[in-house]
């Protein structure tokens, strides 16, 4: 196999270069915005990294036959504001990249990015991104996840893969074969023996207890399917035909907000107030009502509290001083014991999420969001994190303590 040049861009901590330099290429650039995430490469990888890639001089890029990108997933993410290549912060970096390989013409191309890409905008951006890139190369993509392939965690991305038309293109190519491994689990990267550890907060121990009491009166069969939105319990604002910032103020006059608490205030913004975050607003432009969704989710968390009020009433005061994402609740883990000390726990914007042992939900920089084992009394760690990511091969991951 030839030696092949290539270049890193939206580094992070490398993972491109871990895999390539395992087949025997290497990096002759690599850029990437974050200074810790640089500072970290460099130590692990031996080359400079070069910041912001829109600062780049792209003359001064050295010639290669691979570029790698990343790039920014904030603009498709169903996590952000979805404004894709509009985003005014990172969705033209797609644009910088096309920059680079019209000025060099690598040989091939591998692009990451969350799965999400492949239906943004209704398929619209994928179909800008493949032409783009069809203009110069042949081009595949596939949506693959690490727990395909019996490492034990869930991360949904799509890999888009070009060669130079000219140089053949991808007619031998072929994307790896998924497996059906139904044995992956999250035990085969804990290390029992770990001491560097970040233990859970006595808080944290507190709202997992209050939400164990809640599972705790319920049959596996009765534990909702949908998320628990603990602020419906008792609510019975007007939402409908009509999103209540589109109300008027006496449409909410005498009506139960939050909790079940009465609705009062000296105006509808004041009243609004009295409302679930989530339905003070949620409506985009000229639309009236909430999308399908939000409306199923609210009305099945009021049928739940109906059929269950009885114990509810005692177990709500519990959970009303939790700050706002900890009063939800994901039970992600099917018709199982409804144990949360031997599940993998999140604290997500959308709720505290449970799942089976099975594997890691993504890991993402956002230290509020480290998976937690409950058994152990821990966060993960960031020997596990690298272990999982396969990254365990870079000495420096010198981050917090966890993950």
């Amino acid at each position: 196999m030839r030696k092949l040049k290539f270049i890193d861009l939206f580094a992070g901590l490398g993972g491109f270069h871990l895999a390539l330099a395992d087949l025997g290429h290497y990096c002759v650039f690599a850029s990437e915005i974050n200074e810790e995430l640089r500072e970290l490469y460099e130590k692990n990888h031996k080359i400079k990294v070069h910041g912001d890639i829109n600062e780049v001089d792209i003359d001064s890029i050295p010639s290669h036959d691979i570029l790698c990108a990343g790039f920014p997933c904030q603009p498709f993410s169903k996590a952000g504001a979805q404004l894709g290549l509009d985003d005014p912060r990172n969705g033209n970096l797609f644009y910088k990249i096309m920059e680079i390989i019209y000025k060099h013409e690598p040989e091939y191309v591998f692009l990451e990015n969350v799965s999400n890409l492949k239906g943004h905008d209704d398929g619209n951006t994928w179909k800008v991104i493949q032409k783009e890139l069809s203009k110069l190369y042949d081009v595949r993509e596939e949506i693959l996840s690490p727990h395909q392939f019996s490492i034990p965690q869930h991360r949904s991305r799509i890999y888009i893969v070009g060669r130079l038309k000219k140089k053949g293109g991808l007619n031998d190519f072929q994307f790896p074969q998924k497996d059906d491994n139904k044995n992956v689990s999250i035990h085969d990267i804990i290390m029992n023996d770990e001491t560097d550890f970040m233990t859970l907060r006595e808080d944290t121990k507190n709202h997992l207890e209050v939400w164990q009491e809640f599972l705790d009166h319920l049959k596996v069969e009765e534990v909702p399917r949908f998320p628990i939105w603990a602020m419906e319990f008792g609510a019975d604002y007007p939402f409908e035909d009509k999103a209540p910032i589109k109300l008027l103020k006496k449409d909410l006059e005498d009506k139960k907000g939050t909790f079940g608490k009465i609705i009062k205030g000296n105006s509808l913004d004041d009243m609004l107030q009295c409302l679930p975050i989530y339905a003070q607003d949620g409506v985009k432009g000229n639309e009236k009502e909430f999308p399908g969704w939000k409306k199923y989710y609210i009305r099945a968390n009021r049928e739940f509290y109906n059929k269950h009020k009885s114990w509810l009433q005692n177990w709500i005061p519990k959970i009303q001083e939790f700050e706002n994402s900890h009063q939800k609740f994901e039970w992600n883990c099917g018709e199982v014991p409804l144990t949360i000390n031997d599940k993998i726990v999140q604290f997500r914007p959308s709720g505290i999420r449970v799942k089976m042992p099975t594997y890691s939900p993504a890991l993402v920089l956002t230290t509020t969001q480290i998976p937690i084992f409950p058994w152990l009394g821990r966060y993960m760690t960031r020997k596990e994190a690298a272990k999982l990511q396969c990254m365990n091969i870079n000495k420096n991951i010198n981050f917090t303590k966890a993950a």
